[in-house]
């Protein structure tokens, strides 16, 4: 093929889930419903804890980080795949398909990364309580979120750089309902052996060393409460670290199933049904995960929704 064919492509075709036409109406419902809750739920999470002057701590302050990121996180994929089966389309223009990667890429490391930063504060409240307030005072909070941030915009930054310098076909079609770093190397017309060094280096980087900190982190957290004599001061400690340890299993569990399921079958519309479960539904049940194994933020939610009920 041309040289001109390979650097003048200006769109991506996104294959989606199926392409099975009697299936899209479905698609449509079942996402934009998946959506709307995840959206919904995060949200009320958000105005709970800033409405709640109970819950202006650090482990809240994180979690609800947590949750603007994951509407962040859904808001990238989502919406771009509702519209193109509502219009019948499957373009994604290269622009749109290098922001959404992007965008996927700062997003998905900013949940790694505040689960990691959560599961160290629950180390620190258990295992030091005495000097809790100290260690974890707001501005060592907020300087742990912005460094998240940094660290994942330039490390996206660097992969997006990287990506403008290949060439790719005109009509090059993904199969996936959204615009992936590895499958945007997969099908790239030029040699990407570089962009995938950078790619494995980088998933290690972000991956095993922060579930190798949450790892080590509630390793201290379960040997400080074998130390604890009260059984009620067992399971309080630990009670705080249920949800937290909910979303990590989520989280990540569901990332592995994708990676064993592309490893394994080899399929990518397989492959791209499983990402559904990290992409998709762990963000739509991480509100439920904390409203619902957490007192104080359910009293928050019941105080927020009793306050907006009885306004005229």
């Amino acid at each position: 093929m041309g040289a001109g064919n390979q650097t003048e492509v200006s769109v991506f075709l996104l294959l989606g889930l199926s392409e099975d036409p009697e299936l899209q109406p479905l698609l449509f419902g079942l996402f934009l419903s998946m959506y709307l809750v995840t959206v919904l739920g995060n949200l009320l999470i958000i105005l709970a804890i800033l409405s709640d002057s109970r819950l202006h701590t650090p482990m809240y302050f994180f979690l609800s980080n947590l949750s603007f990121v994951d509407i962040c996180f859904i808001s990238t994929t989502v919406p771009k795949m509702l519209l193109n089966i509502q219009v019948h389309s499957k373009d994604i223009s290269y622009i749109g398909c290098i922001t959404q990667v992007y965008f996927f890429m700062i997003f998905a490391g900013m949940d790694d990364f505040l689960l990691t930063v959560m599961a160290y504060d629950r180390f620190v409240a258990i295992c030091h309580p005495l000097h809790y307030t100290i260690i974890m005072n707001p501005r060592l909070c907020v300087l742990l979120v912005l460094i998240c941030w940094l660290t994942i915009f330039w490390v996206s930054l660097i992969h997006i750089l990287m990506v403008g310098q290949l060439t790719f076909c005109t009509g090059t079609e993904l199969p996936h309902f959204f615009c992936e770093l590895a499958q945007i190397l997969k099908v790239a017309c030029s040699d990407t052996l570089i962009n995938n060094i950078c790619l494995y280096v980088a998933t290690a980087l972000l991956c095993v060393f922060p579930l190798t900190g949450i790892l080590f982190s509630y390793s201290q957290i379960v040997s400080s409460l074998m130390r604890m004599s009260s059984t009620e001061g067992k399971y309080k400690a630990f009670s705080t670290c249920g949800s937290h340890l909910s979303v990590v299993f989520l989280f990540y569990g569901t990332s592995l199933g994708v990676y064993l399921t592309s490893a394994v079958t080899h399929s990518s519309q397989r492959s791209s049904v499983a990402s559904v479960m990290y992409t998709v539904v762990t963000p739509m049940l991480n509100p439920f995960i904390y409203s619902l194994r957490n007192k104080d933020v359910k009293g928050a939610l019941r105080r927020l929704l009793n306050r907006a009920a009885s306004c005229p």
